[in-house]
């Protein structure tokens, strides 16, 4: 998710009322979301095998879509004038990423498919559709953010202060990982563990930040990506 659309991620999941799947559309998209995950995951792993293998399952998935709903797609997505137009973007994001892959220039292919994942959640926006993805997707995109820019800040004068001040947006978003999560999740003990690791890796970057330890900060800092990514993996 690019940062562009964290203004609305961010400020508008808080007010937004959660539309958990209630359509036939959004059902499939969330069913072809996992193996997009699994090939997102598999591309930043460096395994050429199975990131074919997963690019494969994803773009299965997505035709599934395509077939059944971009030509006319039921409420609310019917009043979507660019919603097939959308959809096979999202299957050219696909069909580049596999040509990448089978070149085995898996960083360029997670980068390409990152795409996917802001034109998947665009479709939703323009609809009125929020689903837990897009609180997963808001805290993706502070979280890169912060990775980038809090190593700078760190070095400035009162840098630590400056930290502290730009990563309670990324606080923020993790508490509505918790208050967003559906029953469903909320039961699962390993959705609530994967949870809790993501929770901590922030608890633990905080108190470096208290203690205004920039070199222990720089440590922990890109820790914080590997709970993330085992969440968004199984659950995001």
């Amino acid at each position: 998710m690019k940062t562009h659309h964290l203004a609305w991620a961010f400020l508008g999941l808080g007010s937004a009322v959660t539309a958990f799947a209630a359509d036939p559309v959004t059902d499939a998209m969330t069913s072809a979301y996992a193996p997009y995950r699994a090939a997102l995951y598999r591309t930043n792993s460096k395994s050429q095998a199975d990131s074919e293998a997963a690019i494969a399952q994803a773009k299965q998935s997505w035709k599934v879509v395509a077939e059944q709903f971009a030509k006319a797609p039921p409420a609310p997505y019917n009043r979507d004038a660019h919603f097939a137009k959308t959809v096979a973007e999202v299957a050219a994001v696909y069909e580049l990423a596999e040509t990448e892959i089978k070149a085995n220039k898996l960083p360029e292919a997670h980068n390409t498919l990152e795409k996917a994942r802001d034109l998947m959640a665009d479709i939703r926006r323009r609809n009125g559709v929020v689903v837990f993805s897009d609180h997963m997707n808001a805290y993706h995109a502070e979280m890169e953010a912060i990775l980038e820019e809090a190593p700078k800040l760190a070095s400035q004068s009162q840098g630590m202060l400056l930290v502290m001040e730009r990563m309670g947006s990324l606080q923020y978003l993790a508490r509505q990982l918790r208050a967003e999560a559906p029953a469903h999740l909320l039961s699962d003990s390993g959705f609530v563990s994967a949870l809790q690791s993501l929770e901590k890796s922030l608890a633990a970057l905080r108190e470096t930040v208290l203690a205004q330890d920039a070199a222990k900060f720089k440590e922990l800092l890109p820790k914080i990506k590997g709970p993330y990514s085992q969440l968004f993996l199984k659950f995001g």
